[in-house]
């Protein structure tokens, strides 16, 4: 075939007996297409291919987040960041098959990061808190906790708060930032826990004897645990009485039923056996002075 040229004459503004000729060659035409085709072809499978890997990948988060036992929050929010990140990531990857320069496109996504990011600083803190929490688990739901001044039973993990139930049924709202950065006791994080008693008598009553009521205390509560790492012992004279520590064992469940049945068997026992309790006292002595 034969090249067809074609000239078009056109005046060009503000000019006199001057032309513009612009010539149409089917080689080059074809050329073009050819070359853009491949591009589109190319930025197509690109796009087909690397949404199927996403998919693929989206999976294997899913089942390995599974498999560690994360929250059932975390797994979600995890699996659509991955998802949408590898996602943006793909159609930036075919556009840049066509040609489009993403430079500035990146450029323009990074700066209205920044200025979101800004705007959004202390709830972006407690989102990350949020996120950290999720990962390394410092609590889970239904766990006893003492953050941020605040204590009680975790009813939820959200991904910018905590929220925690107390023992007379009051809700509280713990920002995740926070609490991430703060110091987080966990109560019930194992499934015993020591109840601390501490006991005192007054000087001149037989420690021996307080000592033995203690231990059939001890001994007769079947909630307290008999492993041999309860300890009884004399920790301290202080100024009134004579101190002795009392320290035992049980399950997460029995720690409130022995704390409050220990002290009730004190109260009640020591008297009968001859023990007091003592509380401060104070001796006045008046001197008469005669002028």
């Amino acid at each position: 075939m034969q090249d067809t040229l074609y000239t078009i004459a056109t005046e060009a503004p503000g000019a006199v007996n001057e032309a513009e000729s612009w010539t149409f060659s089917w080689p080059n035409f074809w050329d073009k297409v050819i070359e853009y085709g491949t591009s589109l072809a190319i930025a197509l499978a690109v796009l087909i291919i690397g949404m199927m890997i996403v998919k693929r990948v989206s999976k294997m988060v899913s089942k390995l987040l599974k498999k560690k036992d994360y929250d059932a929050s975390l797994q979600g929010f995890l699996v659509s960041m991955v998802s949408i990140t590898l996602r943006i990531l793909v159609i930036l990857t075919a556009l840049s098959q066509l040609g489009i320069e993403m430079t500035s496109f990146v450029a323009l996504i990074g700066a209205a990061g920044l200025a979101i990011g800004m705007a959004f600083s202390g709830t972006l803190g407690n989102f990350a808190g949020g996120i950290m929490i999720l990962i390394f688990r410092p609590y889970k739901v239904d766990d006893y906790i003492v953050a941020q001044g605040e204590e009680g039973v975790v009813v939820d993990i959200q991904i910018f708060n905590t929220i925690l139930l107390t023992l007379d049924q009051k809700k509280v709202i713990l920002p995740n930032g926070a609490v991430a950065n703060g110091t987080i006791t966990n109560v019930t994080h194992q499934k015993t826990r020591r109840v601390d008693f501490t006991v005192g008598i007054a000087y001149g009553d037989s420690y021996d004897d307080a000592k033995a009521v203690l231990q059939k205390f001890v001994d007769e509560d079947d909630k307290i645990i008999k492993d041999g790492n309860n300890f009884i012992g004399l920790v301290e004279l202080a100024d009134s009485s004579v101190n002795i520590t009392v320290r035992v064992w049980c399950t997460l469940e029995d720690y409130w039923d022995v704390y409050f049945k220990m002290n009730e068997r004190i109260y009640k026992e020591f008297d009968q056996a001859g023990l007091n309790i003592p509380f401060p006292q104070m001796d006045v002595h008046v001197h008469n002075s005669t002028s």
